[in-house]
């Protein structure tokens, strides 16, 4: 057991009277990679925002390195070597990759002038650390994600950060970053650097964690190292209930194919895509990013129509040149983006439900029956099990998962007999993943044909009865899931690409 180097006794935080922590302990070891899971709503980024000194606590302290703070501040926290790595990264979009990395430097040290050419010499040398060959001179809103984490992976390491805290690192990245990104942090670990990984995702937190501190309703339910945790009950703590993953196995299929797609075609997106989806089946589609694969269902949804090729629905042919038309073919699609392509977020629950059927719901006169809109909205906060006080509050208010619930059902009040659903996970945490994985199954059991499109392997493996692998725009495997390992269909995508 290593040394202590941050020990949280005791926090609480309240916000208008709603407990967010209660007597919650942390703690960590110099040089542990150690892992903050819980659910959204959880209390997790509240107890990073209190070490950080972004908050401040109601009650308990922080000891670090045998110094104890009842309240800490952004200067303390940076002093003893604390850097948070937010979601959002914090970064400057609008300066260069060596700016943005000496930035912190220059106001920590607070330096009156600039010094260009220190500024590149520091910025170089914070990135070799790291391991990385980053173009110091590009604009960071240029950079992919992955690029953009290390930048802010490099600027942490110039504060001799002695803990690195990661706020769901790995959140907008693919299955190769996350692997580049865990070589870099095992890298820290051996510099004696310690690593708090904060995430809700099962596969991670096993593959990096040594310890695991978990957070439900705002307090602590179990800290100890890996070896305590399986994946069943790390499961109960995050959740308070045992979760079942059952295989899906088509039912109910229709006598016809529902949709049919031969040779179809997007310039420089995609080519020559054929494949046929039943009634009541759940079809995969994974690729690497770039692989064509939402360009692929975007055009099925009529949003980038393609150049060539057929697509047939019911047995008949038809052209999805708009939105509207796809709508009127009983096309539905849940956007990998919720937050900016699918939701309105500060409009209330209720009326992002409604938003694609208000037309359905006017009077003879052409006014809003509000009868009929309560009891469309109530109908779907009840078929989904949306968890909310009231669909007044802005859909904002809500946790990720109740959030995919809500573009979920602002498609499925539509009636489509087609849905397509881009990354329908992304972002919510494990109970809510399993809800709406069983939401699905319910969907296609009743005669839907529904598109997962997903480069989560368990997720399109554990829910698809059928897989399409695309490489750079290209069709290169059909594969059915019974049967099938995780492993070898890892492999078959190592393959493909």
């Amino acid at each position: 057991m290593g040394e202590l180097l941050l020990q949280a006794k005791g926090i609480c935080k309240s916000f208008a009277g709603v407990r967010a922590l209660n007597n919650v302990d942390l703690e960590i070891r110099k040089g542990e990679i150690g892992c903050l899971a819980g659910e959204n709503g959880s209390g997790k980024s509240t107890l990073i925002k209190i070490i950080s000194g972004a908050y401040m606590p109601d009650s308990g302290e922080i000891n670090i390195g045998g110094k104890s703070y009842s309240k800490m501040s952004p200067d303390i926290s940076i002093h003893e070597g604390i850097q948070v790595i937010y979601q959002d990264f914090s970064i400057f979009p609008n300066l260069t990759v060596a700016e943005n990395i000496a930035m912190n430097d220059l106001v920590y040290n607070n330096k009156k002038t600039v010094n260009w050419k220190n500024i590149f010499e520091t910025a170089k040398k914070a990135l070799d650390k790291v391991g990385v060959d980053i173009d110091l001179y590009a604009n960071v809103s240029e950079l992919p994600v992955a690029d953009k984490q290390l930048v802010a992976i490099s600027r942490a390491l110039l504060q001799n950060a002695k803990l690195i805290i990661m706020d769901e690192p790995t959140t907008a990245l693919t299955n190769k970053e996350i692997d580049k990104l865990f070589k870099i942090i095992y890298s820290l670990k051996e510099k004696g650097i310690s690593i708090l990984f904060v995430s809700h995702k099962l596969e991670e937190v096993f593959s990096i964690a040594e310890r695991i501190t978990v957070l439900r309703n705002g307090e602590k339910i179990v800290s100890d190292e890996i070896a305590h945790f399986n994946k069943n009950n790390f499961i109960y703590y995050m959740t308070g209930r045992e979760l079942e993953e059952v295989q899906f196995v088509p039912e109910n299929l229709s006598e016809k194919p529902m949709l049919e797609v031969e040779n179809l075609s997007k310039k420089g997106c995609f080519k020559d895509i054929s494949f046929s989806l039943n009634g009541g089946e759940i079809l995969g589609i994974t690729g690497l990013l770039g692989s064509g694969r939402t360009e692929l269902a975007l055009s099925l949804f009529g949003r980038l129509p393609a150049d060539k090729g057929t697509i047939k629905i019911r047995g008949k042919e038809v052209k999805i040149d708009s939105i509207s038309t796809a709508i009127k073919e009983k096309i539905g699609y849940v956007p990998e983006d919720r937050l900016t392509e699918g939701l309105f977020l500060d409009q209330s629950i209720g009326k992002n439900i409604i938003v694609t059927v208000i037309d359905k719901l006017l009077s003879k006169l052409k006014i809003v029956n509000p009868k009929a809109v309560d009891g469309q909205i109530d109908h779907w906060i009840d078929e989904l099990s949306i968890k909310s006080s009231s669909p007044k509050y802005a859909v904002k208010t809500l946790s990720g998962g109740n959030q995919q619930r809500v573009v979920l059902a602002k498609w499925l009040a539509t009636d489509p007999d087609i849905l397509i659903l881009n990354g329908p996970t992304v972002g919510v945490d494990i109970g809510s993943k399993s809800d709406i994985h069983g939401i699905l199954a319910k969907l296609a059991k009743r005669g839907l044909a529904v598109i997962i499109i997903s480069d989560d392997i368990p997720e399109v493996l554990l829910n698809c009865n059928k897989i399409l692998l695309i490489r750079k725009g290209e069709l290169v495997g059909e594969l059915d899931t019974v049967g099938l390992s995780e492993k070898e269909l890892s492999n078959k995508l190592v393959e493909a690409n």
